[in-house]
């Protein structure tokens, strides 16, 4: 189930798009984007809005963040790409991110990759981030990001729950 929409949103006619402030007493479900798993772990709250860090408490006591197996993937990408620099060896710091608290992962799944290449309008060009699109919209879940082209994305695509991170 999604955060409670009002008016056009709950009929399914306006694209949704909340901040976490919006989201106060949600403590359903989420789907991180990748930077916010990384920035969640780390406990690095200088880039996304205040009431972050309480949604995704909410949410991660139910178990409720979920991480798509796409995100691994591109932690391990960048790392080894030298794109992304981590305290630890990035072996290391995946496998104790797997053991995070609240948090469980969501396995890549045929439609989602079948969807990521249909995204209607002008998506996102990173294949991961696609995919993460298709996952919510699939799946109903609100997509937590701070990516600006999938914020934009959201807002004028009826269908993809995002809700907007940023600071």
């Amino acid at each position: 189930m999604t955060p409670r929409a009002k008016g056009a949103e709950a009929r399914g006619l306006a694209p949704r798009v909340w901040t976490p402030g919006d989201l106060s007493s949600y403590d359903g479900p989420l789907l991180l984007d990748t930077h916010i798993w990384l920035w969640h772990i780390e406990g690095n709250s200088a880039h996304t809005a205040e009431e972050l860090g309480p949604l995704l408490d909410r949410s991660g006591a139910n178990s409720n963040l979920i991480v798509s197996d796409i995100s691994y993937w591109e932690i391990a990408v960048k790392a080894a790409k030298g794109k992304l620099t981590l305290s630890i060896d990035v072996a290391i710091w995946l496998q104790r991110a797997e053991q995070a608290p609240g948090i469980r992962f969501r396995a890549l799944e045929r439609p989602v990759l079948l969807l990521s290449t249909r995204l209607p309008g002008s998506a996102h060009n990173d294949p991961a981030d696609r995919i993460l699109i298709a996952l919510a919209q699939l799946a109903n879940v609100p997509l937590v990001t701070a990516d600006r082209l999938i914020i934009e994305y959201a807002a004028t695509q009826r269908g993809t729950p995002v809700v907007d991170a940023r600071r």
